[in-house]
């Protein structure tokens, strides 16, 4: 068997469906589909169950979270090669055998792609202006400057997803499982992927094989706070790794003073702009005196 698809499956009972229309439509037809349903609690399991395609193996858990899920799939796969699709997400039509085509072409252990954001409805987000589309493209360009995937990834998970991946079987052992971060699982994944296989990742930048689900419902939450402290530990993580141990200690002094420093400014800022006039009229006068004494006081 050539490929493993593994899908995580939590409470998408509108999406599974699409995602498995989207594996059994695939030009290359030589694999295994695994669902690992993760204590779902709405009809997902129902949708699942009326697939009757001998390729599709359902197992059912106890909610256990994303990346326990994606594990236990990826430990029952008999494929050569695994590919991931959350249970929102769909996979372009030849996705699959263009992947392995370059795989068999470059001999890389990993490779991604591009996306396309779509909606809850399955419409595409193309306005350029749109906040994701903005944040992706800074990532796109900021890799191509460089462009070596390691320094793009401390700037960004272009990546984007889980979904996004394929590996051969020799990189899913030795990379391991997925570690416990709730939102930035994959994003630690292929930092960890790129050490392991510093030459052996390759990003397929003008082919949109992937069709990303951005839900309409998505707000500022607890999400945006946790996911930007994983976020920071993750850069000063991977960051540290490319350092000389002899040099770690500076660089890490220097960046954690760094990030206090923009924190005050965030505050004092903030603290200035809520103020009264009055207030601020004081502490710019203030301000002013000060200069003007040191000013003095070296000209003296």
């Amino acid at each position: 068997m050539k490929v493993s698809v593994v899908i995580p499956a939590y409470n998408h009972e509108q999406f599974i469906g699409p995602a498995i229309d989207s594996v059994l439509a695939q030009s290359l037809q030589d694999f295994e589909l695994i669902i690992v349903d993760d204590g779902s609690t709405d009809n997902t399991a129902e949708v699942i169950k009326s697939y009757t395609d001998p390729r599709i193996h359902y197992f059912h858990q106890e909610n256990q979270d994303a990346f326990n899920t994606i594990n236990r799939g990826m430990a029952l796969s008999k494929g050569d090669f695994i590919a991931i699709l959350n249970s929102d997400d769909i996979y372009a039509e030849n996705r699959l055998q263009r992947l392995l085509l370059v795989q068999q072409d470059t001999g890389a252990q990993c490779l991604f792609t591009d996306v396309i954001p779509i909606s809850d409805r399955g419409e595409e987000f193309s306005d350029p202006d749109f906040g994701w589309n903005v944040w992706h493209r800074q990532n796109r360009e900021f890799y191509r400057t460089v462009p070596d995937l390691y320094t793009g990834f401390l700037n960004g998970n272009f990546m984007v997803t889980t979904s996004n991946l394929f590996m051969s079987r020799k990189a899913m052992e030795q990379v391991g499982k997925f570690c416990s971060l709730r939102y930035l699982h994959d994003y630690d994944y292929m930092f960890r992927m790129l050490l392991a296989f510093p030459d052996g990742v390759q990003y397929l930048a003008d082919e949109k094989l992937l069709y990303y689900r951005i839900h309409d419902g998505n707000t500022l939450g607890e999400a945006a706070v946790t996911g930007r402290e994983q976020d920071l530990q993750l850069i000063r993580k991977y960051m540290l790794k490319k350092i000389p141990d002899s040099l770690q200690s500076y660089v890490q002094a220097g960046s954690e003073r760094l990030q206090t420093l923009q924190h005050e400014l965030c505050d004092v800022r903030h603290t200035l702009n809520s103020a009264e006039p009055s207030v601020r009229e004081s502490a710019a006068k203030f301000a002013a005196a000060v200069k003007y004494k040191i000013g003095k006081k070296l000209r003296s």
